[in-house]
Parts: C-alpha cells; structure tokens; sequence
C-alpha cells in the first residue's frame, strides 16, 4: 500500500514526539517515538493506559530487564490504541462525510488518494463499500522508533557490570524488536558495530522469501559514502537497510553533525545519480550473507531516500521529490507549533512562538560533545545557570541516560552532573591560571545541561504527571528554521501549508539551501577562530578541505538556480545574488586559513 503522505514527523527531542503516533497514526502520517527514556515511557503507559482503558501493571526498576519491557509494552499500547483510533477514522469517513472531506481538502490536489476518494465520496454508495474503499488506500502511518547510538551506557546490579545486552540502546532495540510493531527503527549519530550486531539476533529483522520485513532499519546520514560503509556492514549480517534519512549537518534541530563542509544539495545530487548503483552494490553483499543463513533471498529489495533538515515551504517540499526523487520528506521543527501533533508544554511554546534568528544558536550545551541546537532563555538553562550563581553547578543526574564519561569512576558519570563538574574544577583550581582563562576554562565545564532530563520534561507538564524527581526545567532543541514560524497552527493548517494551499512562513524566509549554507560559514568562522593560536597540520587539512568542499557546494548551487529555471523562476535572481555574495565571504575565509596556515611553528 502507498503512503498517504510525502512528508514524516522526526523524532524530536525526548518527550516532544513521545505520542506523536496516538496524535496522527490515524491519518496517515508517519512519526518517530525517542526510546531513550523508560522512565518517561513507564509514564506515558500508565498515563494512556487509564485514558483508553487498558489494563495497566506497572513494570519497576527491580524487574529483571525492565527497560526493554518498558519498551515493548509501551509500544504494543501505542499500536493498540492507534487501531482503535484507525478504525474509528474510518467510521467518521462513511458516517460524517463533511469531517472526512475537510480531511481530503488539506491533502495535495496531485494525490492519488484524493483524486480516488473525491470521485468516490461524491457518488452515493453504501457506508461499507466506503469503508472497504477507505481502508484500500488510506494506510496507517508508522510507528516509528529511534535509537541515538551513541547512547548505549552500560549497566550495573549490585555493583556488578551487566551483560552487555543490558547496555541501554541494546535494551531499547529489544524491546522493539519484541513489540508487536510493524514499523521501522531509526538509528542515529553514527555507527555502533556492537549494536549493530546485535540486531541479527532477531527474526523480524529479516526479509521473507516476497521481501517483505516486519522490522525495517533506516539510517540517518549526513553524506553517500557512510550510507554505502553503513549500508555494506548491515548487509554482511543479512540484514537490508530499507531507508536512508538524509539529514542537514546544521540545519537541523536537535544535535547537529556538522561535515566537513559537504552540503546538502550536492550530498542529495550524489544519491539521486547514485541510487541504483547504491542499490545493487549493497543488495550484492546482502544476498551471499543471506544464503549463508539459510534464509529466504527476495529477487528485489527496493532502498527509500528522504530527506529533512531545515524545508520550510511547498516549493522547497515539492523540489526535494519531484528533483531529486526522495520518498518523503521530514518537517520537523514547524510542527513543534502544533499541539495536535507534537507535545510541547505552554510555556515553551509561547517562547518558540516568538523565537528569532538570535534565539536560535548551536550551543555547546550537551554533554555527548556534540554542537546541539538550542533556545536561548529555555527554563532548563535558566535552572542551569541559577545553580551555577548559588555555587551548586551541575546536575543530580536522576536519569544517567547520557552517563558516558569514565575520567573519574569505573561507572560512566555525565559531564553535565555536580559529581563530574566538581572534580573538574578541582582539578581547574589546581592550575592557577589568569582570571579570563580560568573563567573561560570553568565555563566550559558548567555550560553542560542535563538534557536527557529536560528534553522529556514538556511531556510530563502537558500531561500533568509528577515532575518531583526531574524538576520543571524543559529543554529544546528547534532548528533555526523556527524563527520563520511565529505563531502555533493546528494540523489541518500545517499540512495545507505542506502541500502549498496556503503560507504559514514568513515572506523574508531564506532558502533552505542557502540557509544551510550561511550556517556553515559561520562554523568555518568559528572553526577558524579556535585554531588561530595553535594552528596545526590536522587543522589545516580539515580547513582547507572545508573550504574547498563549500566552494564545489556554491558552484553546484549556481548551477542547480541557472537550470532549474521552472522552479525558481521568480526567485532565481534573488539567490544567485546571495551566492556571490556568500562566495565572496567564503573567499576572505580561504584567505584567513592561507595566512594561519603560513605562521611559523611556535619554539617552546
């Protein structure tokens, strides 16, 4: 069956998207739950378990491998309550025929699904022919899950190490894999070969004799060439990766993976000219791989391609499928406006809602190490820095979730926690260093938050559950296409605006394109400000590639604006004047890295 919809719902933060699927699943739209917090998922069971009557026995802590049960259970819940939902779509469809067509008028006007419904709806035929003819082609969303690599902390029981399936994404991939889902898992941030192999051990994972896979993996990826590593290693253990999420390094929310100045037209370019070829080349390692397991070989396996970070308009919507052939496209920061679909709790609402450019900035705030979008004045940060003024910086660290650091103790401790931000400014104090250095030193150690609690917090506020264990401080993490949404929509509206019936943006929005383009130069900016003073051969390697990668990416985006002339006609003038104007910014930063580059090597 095809998908109702060409765009998805991310996975936003922790709680943003929790019950994303219980809000939308119903018509149609695909959307991604976050499994890194069980605390947050026990909750959330609990909580809808009594809404829509379902029978409820609360998985503890002291349960033997309670952290995958959680997972599952809350899973199985959510498939359940989406049919119910689903089903209840469909008797609205046949009974009130104004509603539903309310619904078909917010869909594209190219829809296949409309186009079939509109003529059939307008006849008169009984309700269950209309049902039948429903249920035909309109698809449930997916269920989708998503599991950070990255966050795979090990776990202890009485002081002792678990087995390293305990580890925390391990669990959360078996409860998954032991859900009642038929749905596809999202991995993000990187590649864990661990992980990864663990996988193989599950039957849903494997496509039948038809190529059909109950469990479906697709990757985040921010360039080809590790979709093709990535895609190679799965396939050596037979298992096929039906999707590749591509992803804005910077123009995105959440963590930002920055390339190495690589951006996303020219990334989106590769896989459109290489799709078959990435195809067959991984398809050519999963077959041997297969037969050796003795398992069914399907004849085809087909690949999806999509693609979000930082699309804001129909036309940039209908540009990414129709030019470069993606299957559906990710809207992800917009619909933090939309209560229908996303949960976001008033407070942080109001302050998305009235979020410009200069609130939106890549902070240094996460305790992975990686640049994360953040929201300036967000009360978890004001929770932060409160702490930090009394002479308490650090967190109590109520969840451990990205307890990954080992500097100090056998047992990773987070670097956004009191027990780690102590004894490094021990450690700081020790040095004795001039007051702007030590400050600039203490600022790096403090600047870390406790997001793994903060990201699932809105979700506890909306539904006024017990916030006693992880306070009210709320992190998020939009990406800086939130500044041209100022207002909150309900879902009917958001997706009219999806589809070009009408405009939710501001006019003065810039190209996704180039948006993403003036982010990267003002990260080689920066990059080039923390390797003044100690320029080495490394850096300048990285830097000179970073230049020379953006140059190829403006000489791609000129030509892409010169021919595409059908799709940009009225704007292509406007862009192409911004790209010489980003060229010429791009040719003072080359010459910045040539005159660092040619500083002499420092004698101590």
């Amino acid at each position: 069956m095809s998908k109702t919809h060409t765009f998805h719902i991310p996975v936003m933060g922790i709680g943003f998207t929790i019950d994303s699927p219980i809000k939308v699943s119903h018509l149609g739209i695909d959307s991604v739950v976050s499994l890194v917090d069980d605390i947050l998922i026990e909750k959330m069971r609990k909580l809808y378990s009594e809404k829509y009557e379902i029978p409820y026995r609360e998985i503890s802590n002291k349960m033997d491998d309670f952290r995958a049960k959680r997972i599952r259970s809350y899973l199985n819940m959510v498939n359940e309550i989406t049919d119910r939902k689903y089903r209840e779509f469909l008797e609205m469809a046949r009974e009130r025929k104004a509603d539903f067509k309310e619904f078909l008028a917010a869909l594209p006007d190219s829809s296949d699904l409309k186009k079939e419904l509109d003529t059939f709806t307008g006849k008169h035929f009984n309700r269950e022919e209309i049902e039948k003819k429903i249920r035909k082609v309109l698809s449930k969303g997916s269920i989708d899950v998503n599991i950070m690599t990255k966050l795979d902390r090990e776990n202890f029981k009485n002081g002792e190490k678990l087995d390293t399936v305990y580890n925390d994404a391990h669990a959360a991939l078996r409860g998954f894999a032991e859900s009642d889902l038929d749905s596809t898992l999202v991995l993000s941030a990187g590649m864990n070969p661990r992980l990864y192999a663990y996988i193989e051990n599950f039957d849903d994972f494997y496509p039948d004799e038809n190529g059909y896979i109950k469990k479906r993996i697709a990757l985040k990826v921010s360039d080809y060439r590790s979709a093709v590593i990535q895609g190679k290693f799965l396939a050596k253990k037979g298992l096929w990766v039906t999707e590749f999420r591509i992803e804005s390094g910077l123009n995105c929310g959440g963590h930002a993976f920055a390339t190495e100045g690589y951006l996303m037209g020219p990334i989106l370019e590769e896989f459109r000219q290489n799709r078959q070829q990435l195809n067959d080349e991984i398809f050519s390692v999963l077959k041997p791989a297969l037969e050796a397991k003795n398992r069914p070989v399907p004849e085809n396996l087909p690949i999806r391609v999509s693609a979000q970070g930082g699309v804001g308009t129909a036309e940039e919507h209908e540009f990414l499928l129709d030019y470069y052939k993606v299957d559906s496209v990710g809207w992800g920061t917009p619909f933090l406006l939309v209560p229908e679909a996303t949960t976001v709790d008033d407070d942080t609402l109001r302050k998305l809602e009235e979020a410009k450019e200069k609130d939106l900035y890549l902070s240094d705030i996460s305790p992975l190490g990686v640049p994360f979008n953040n929201l300036r004045g967000n009360s978890k940060d004001l929770e932060k820095l409160a702490k930090i003024v009394t002479g308490k910086p650090g967190s109590s660290c109520p969840k451990q979730y990205v307890a990954l650091n080992k500097d100090y103790t056998e047992e990773s401790i987070c670097t956004a926690s009191r027990q780690y931000q102590r004894k490094k400014i021990k450690e700081l104090d020790q040095k004795a260093l001039p007051v702007e250095e030590y400050q600039r030193e203490l600022e790096k150690i403090t600047v870390k938050s406790c997001i793994c609690v903060g990201l699932g917090t809105s979700a506890l506020l909306v539904n006024n559950l017990d916030t006693k264990v992880e306070g009210e401080g709320v992190s998020v993490c939009p990406g800086p296409n939130m500044a041209y949404f100022s207002k909150s929509m309900q879902l009917k509206d958001m997706m009219r605006h999806i589809y070009g019936k009408v405009n939710l943006a501001r006019n003065d929005r810039p190209n996704m394109f180039l948006k993403e383009l003036n982010l990267y130069l003002d990260y080689l900016k920066d990059k080039i400000e923390t390797s003044k003073d100690d320029m080495n051969k490394k850096q300048e390697k990285y830097l000179k590639n970073f230049t020379r990668n953006l140059n190829e990416g403006i000489r791609y985006y000129e030509q892409l604006f010169q021919n595409a002339r059908d799709r940009f006609n009225t704007s292509k003038d406007q862009y192409l004047n911004e790209l010489q104007q980003y060229r010429e910014v791009l040719e003072q930063l080359t010459e910045r890295v040539e005159s660092l580059k040619m500083q002499p090597v420092k004698v101590s």
